[in-house]
């Protein structure tokens, strides 16, 4: 076994778990999930049947990851966010896996502590969704968002810093351009 598991957590069958990655304390990680490598799984998280997860993810305390939800290469999940997988859940009429949508949260994308993610959208590459926001609708890559619903605010560089009016990061120097469906990284001219 090339990888952590904390004795109170319980790993069921048919699961794939990256070498390197961390699983501590009270977590449940259910049939079908497939974990990347280099992960980190904080205490009490929950990950449901077929998730997928990517390489270098970390998820901090109290987050349960529903099935429908996928995870990409280097996303953050902050404590106690929320994922959800049905838009019209009722105890009395439940609707299985039938009544799933799909969230995708791709790679490199950061979500704030206490943040809901209400499924059926996908969070672009890069992005911050700020804490206690609530995002209902997807979400351009590098943006960044807040607010109950969740609005743009601004961009973010790639290393996680606000950019600033000229899309140009504070921190690591990066320049970005806007273009019709958000901004991307200038290239250097060779």
């Amino acid at each position: 076994m090339n990888y952590f598991v904390h004795e109170s957590s319980i790993i069921d069958e048919n699961v794939t778990i990256g070498e390197e990655t961390k699983i501590w304390h009270f977590c449940h990680v259910q049939s079908g999930v497939t974990i990347g490598s280099h992960c980190s799984f904080g205490q009490n998280v929950n990950i449901a049947g077929n998730v997928k997860i990517g390489n270098g993810v970390k998820v901090q305390n109290n987050v349960s990851i529903y099935e429908g939800v996928e995870l990409e290469d280097y996303v953050f999940c902050g404590p106690s966010m929320v994922f959800t997988n049905d838009l019209t859940p009722r105890a009395r009429y439940p609707k299985g896996k039938a009544g799933y949508f799909k969230t995708i949260v791709k790679k490199n994308a950061t979500i704030g502590a206490n943040a809901t993610i209400v499924c059926g959208h996908e969070l672009g590459e890069s992005c911050m969704i700020a804490a206690g926001a609530v995002v209902t609708k997807n979400v351009l890559p590098h943006a960044l968002m807040a607010g109950i619903p969740a609005r743009q605010i601004g961009w973010v560089c790639e290393c996680g810093q606000v950019l600033s009016e000229e899309l140009i990061c504070p921190d690591c120097g990066r320049r970005y351009n806007k273009i019709e469906d958000g901004i991307e990284e200038q290239k250097e001219n060779t």
